[in-house]
């Protein structure tokens, strides 16, 4: 089985113009995305928490978490995101695609358009 990677921009909510690309390894698994720590320092996203997450193998850590942008394409979405640190991943998680109108088919690894649905 492949893995989807994700060329996305990322910005900050207070100042969207200015943005940086990143190639991301898409991961419906993942509930957030990460991004590394300079990139948002550049980018003057701060942190508004802490969280804690385990991992496959049992440990647990800590993350900084924040608000930012995501463009792909034509579409933008805003969605929580984590202040990745040395040996991270960079993940597109469910909630980013769920802010850009995105799934990812786990079969096919492609992205399609989510149904937009108000009710």
């Amino acid at each position: 089985m492949g893995l989807a990677v994700l060329s996305v921009q990322v910005a900050n909510v207070a100042n969207p113009e200015i943005t940086e690309t990143i190639e991301f390894l898409v991961d419906s698994g993942a509930i957030y995305s990460v991004v590394p720590t300079p990139i948002l320092e550049k980018l003057g996203i701060k942190p508004l928490t802490t969280e804690k997450f385990r991992l496959a193998d049992g440990t647990t850590i800590a993350r900084k978490k924040g608000v930012a942008i995501f463009k792909y394409g034509e579409r933008i979405g805003g969605a929580d995101v984590i202040f990745g640190e040395a040996g991270d991943s960079e993940l597109l998680g469910a909630f980013t695609l769920e802010s850009l109108g995105l799934a990812l088919d786990p079969l096919r690894r492609e992205l399609k358009p989510l149904p937009m649905v108000l009710a």
